[in-house]
């Protein structure tokens, strides 16, 4: 592996995610560097706010980065090109989903997103460039079918083009010499999450009377749920009462949302 791959896919990423942002139709609500505030309250600290995530410094950014979407899919051990597609869609969309996706392309079971030996070995048996193109336009066709692609779609369009260009580039090199990234248009709007957004409705289901402060405590709530699900599977499972399994519920229904497959995805052949 070409010890530069991460250096750039990471300097790509930051520029693509920019700075702070929190915009109404994005489900991922506060955001700096492309972290979100639940995966701040998740990586960092537990009770954090939109002002830490605000006051959030690139160093932390880059730490969380390493360890929880690089290093925790294998990045180092995956061929130059498919490290960069696979670490760019899982910041975006989540690991579940990069996880997933990788899975498919290559022809194994997508019961787990780990990046298991099984899948390394199956990958060296297929060209890393068809392997990137393959990601990227399964990556494109999901967050075309998201109903957030009218807000957010001419961003997440050119992103996705230059993560491709990139990583067929660097699938035919392993090195490139630092690029530009393409900067946004002046009509498109801060960056957003490639997820699946929580119906208000259901939204509202779980969190409704259950913390003090009304509205901000209710959201307050959502995102301990969306930071801790095994947490609140666990609340659920003992019998916390109906708000519990409803949280649990929405979550488990989220996420086979978020990561199931998209029509048309040919597995890439030996």
């Amino acid at each position: 592996m070409a010890a530069s791959t991460y250096d750039e896919a990471l300097r790509r990423l930051l520029a693509h995610e920019g700075g702070y942002s929190n915009h109404p139709s994005d489900p991922g609500g506060p955001t700096n560097f492309g972290i979100t505030l639940a995966d701040y309250r998740k990586y960092v600290r537990p009770g954090a706010t939109a002002t830490d995530v605000r006051a959030m410094s690139v160093a932390e950014a880059k730490a969380i980065y390493r360890k929880r979407y690089w290093d925790a899919q294998r990045c180092d051990e995956l061929p130059a090109g498919v490290d960069y597609s696979v670490f760019d869609y899982g910041v975006n969309s989540g690991i579940g989903r990069s996880g997933k996706v990788l899975r498919r392309v290559i022809g194994l079971r997508d019961n787990t997103s780990a990046v298991t030996d099984e899948v390394l070995a199956a990958i060296a048996n297929r060209d890393a460039k068809a392997i990137v193109i393959a990601i990227n336009d399964e990556r494109l066709r999901f967050l075309k079918g998201l109903r957030t692609w009218p807000v957010f779609g001419a961003g997440w369009g050119r992103r996705v083009a230059d993560v491709k260009t990139i990583s067929v580039q660097l699938a035919e090199s392993s090195t490139i010499q630092c690029a530009p990234v393409p900067g946004p248009t002046p009509t498109e709007v801060a960056p957003g999450k490639g997820v699946v957004p929580v119906p208000n409705i259901a939204k509202h289901a779980v969190t409704k009377g259950v913390p003090a402060g009304g509205i901000a405590g209710a959201l307050a709530w959502w995102d301990w749920v969306a930071a801790h699900p095994f947490e609140a599977g666990a609340l659920a499972i003992v019998g916390a009462g109906a708000i519990g399994g409803a949280a649990y519920a929405l979550n488990r229904w989220h996420r086979a949302r978020q990561e199931a497959p998209t029509p048309g995805l040919v597995p890439v052949s030996i």
